[in-house]
């Protein structure tokens, strides 16, 4: 039988998807932080050809299964997607096909906390995600997968 983590406190999901082309090679970022801005966990992974906002709700998967794996039951996910953060919200409907499926595993795990708080955030309050997302699409493109 598997331990679960003990509670790690309130969790910061900082997250971005780039995508150079839109679509083109497109990776992920993101970072799990505690709320003394420790870094707990990161990701930063290529995930092939994809539009930029397929890359940024990959991210916030990605983003919230970590902290989930670190045992978090609160939970702050933080963007600079306008867009993203409405959808999750429900303020804006997600009207692309392709992205529904993407929005309702995203809710799916968000569904998952105790509580989760959705919050935009300039871009220059994301650049370590910023740079774990384009850190992914360079592995991608060397080969790394």
């Amino acid at each position: 039988m598997r331990a679960l983590p003990a509670d790690p406190g309130h969790l910061i999901v900082s997250c971005d998807g780039a995508s150079r082309g839109n679509p083109g090679p497109a990776g992920i970022g993101a970072q799990v932080t505690d709320e003394r801005g420790t870094i707990l966990g990161e990701v930063a992974r290529g995930i092939g050809e994809a539009t930029n906002n397929v890359a940024e709700y990959t991210a916030v998967i990605e983003g919230l299964a970590l902290a989930a794996e670190l045992g978090a039951t609160t939970v702050t996910l933080r963007s600079d997607s306008q867009l993203l953060i409405n959808q999750l919200t429900g303020r804006y409907r997600v009207k692309t096909e392709h992205l529904q499926p993407l929005h309702r595993r995203a809710r799916s795990l968000a569904a998952g906390f105790e509580r989760i708080s959705f919050e935009h955030v300039p871009r220059e309050q994301n650049v370590a995600a910023d740079a774990l997302a384009n850190i992914g699409v360079d592995r991608w493109l060397a080969g790394e997968r």
